[in-house]
């Protein structure tokens, strides 16, 4: 592989700034910039030089043997000031030495994963924790680099491995007396599996609402004050807010952080009956968004007011302008916005009670597959030939494999590092 480098903190200013070199000439590179630490070191403080000798930063140096970096192989790391003018002229000295070129998006963490110092479930955990802007997600995030996806379906391939092992058994020894009927313990193997997945499977919408935040919808007739909540719960004039019904048009999107999970509002076009094309048209994007936001906020123009809509179990129905009828919430003067906003941190926080642990797509789609094939040999254990039988587990074993990077991941590679920074 090439010598690649690159800024591992962010652009600008800083107090400190770190300069990443990963390769088999990271080495070389830095004894041409720094000169050589003494026998038996591993850090220091070093001063950086240009191909001319120019003195370029006094910079704290660390050096990582093949086997035992980040990425598995020789790595250095260069502890700047964080100067803009230090960093840029810092890069191009590594560059001018003709020995490693800029990394890409992601190329850091890609050779980690292909050195097999991380799995794919970790890759992804760890592109989530840095794009995680609250706790929760922090939380959710490290749980998965830290690899608990990775054990539960290293547990569950086991498991299926040890089935196949014991169907196996019975092919070899088909012309011999088998010392014990095999088929209970594989069915309790498998059914233990399904269950498993099953679970896992139930619970991904709420991991991936984690991940990408809940929407909670605020709806409502027109001039009820939908607008006039957004902007007093997010502290901010996000919204248009006027005395002429219809004003909201589009879905107007708050992202903000409520007691540690992700929440986007969504201030929502009043729903009635009209004439007008383009109110219609807000009409019917209002009650789409609301259907499928995990909350709704339905919200009432007074106490005896029916709502717009027929409301489901989990919505908050609430009455507006306490100001003028003395009930419910006033998002003007900020009556009851404290208690609706315990009430939606409450309503989520249910929901988030027992987070599983797949957020993507592509994993759930993957462990699906593993329980259809599973449940087919389940109900047909007794009836397929073992040949077959081993067969549907090992493709079961492999969608399993996919989660965690062992086969069929090139064509997801690409997507997933595309998020990742350079100096990552």
């Amino acid at each position: 592989m090439d010598t690649i480098f690159a800024l591992a903190t962010a652009q600008g200013k800083a107090g400190v700034a770190v300069v990443r070199i990963s390769g088999p000439q990271a080495f070389e590179v830095y004894t041409l910039l720094c000169g050589s630490l003494p026998i038996g070191r591993k850090m220091g403080l070093r001063s950086v030089r240009a191909g001319d000798g120019t003195l370029l930063d006094q910079a704290l140096v660390l050096l990582f043997p093949e086997g035992q970096s980040f990425t598995g192989e020789e790595t250095v790391e260069l502890q700047l000031h964080g100067s803009i003018a230090v960093v840029r002229a810092v890069l191009a000295a590594i560059s001018d030495t003709g020995l490693a070129r800029v990394a890409e998006p992601g190329e850091f963490t890609r050779r980690a994963l292909l050195n097999e110092r991380l799995d794919l479930t970790q890759v992804e955990g760890l592109s989530d924790l840095i794009e995680a802007e609250t706790e929760v997600q922090r939380r959710e995030a490290m749980r998965t680099f830290d690899g608990a996806l990775r054990d539960m379906i290293e547990s569950l391939r086991a498991n299926l491995i040890r089935a196949a092992a014991l169907i196996e058994a019975t092919i070899d020894f088909a012309d011999e007396e088998v010392p014990e009927n095999v088929y209970p313990e594989v069915e309790s193997l498998l059914q233990e599996v399904i269950a498993t997945i099953s679970s896992e499977v139930s619970r991904s919408n709420v991991a991936q609402s984690v991940r990408k935040g809940f929407e909670v919808a605020i709806i409502g007739p027109p001039n009820v004050g939908k607008s006039t909540l957004l902007n007093a719960l997010s502290g901010k004039e996000a919204a248009i807010t006027s005395e002429i019904a219809g004003t909201t048009r589009d879905i107007v999107e708050v992202r903000m952080d409520i007691q540690g999970l992700p929440v986007t509002f969504l201030d929502t076009a009043g729903v009635r009956e009209t004439d007008d094309p383009i109110e219609k048209l807000g009409v019917a994007r209002a009650l789409e968004r609301a259907k499928v936001a995990e909350l709704r906020v339905i919200l009432l123009e007074g106490p005896d007011a029916d709502p717009i809509l027929m409301p489901s179990e989990g919505d908050i129905i609430v009455s507006t302008k306490h100001d003028i009828y003395g009930v419910g919430i006033s998002a003007l003067n900020g009556v009851g916005l404290d208690d609706l906003l315990s009430e939606i941190s409450a309503r989520l926080g249910n929901l988030t009670a027992d987070i599983g642990l797949i957020s993507r797509e592509r994993d759930r789609v993957a462990l699906s597959e593993c329980h259809t094939r599973l449940c087919h040999v389940r109900d047909n254990i007794l009836y397929m030939p073992s040949e077959l039988l081993t067969a549907e587990i090992y493709g079961a074993v492999q969608s399993l494999s996919a989660v965690i990077g062992r086969v069929g991941v090139e064509d997801v590679l690409d997507e997933i590092f595309a998020s990742f920074c350079l100096g990552k």
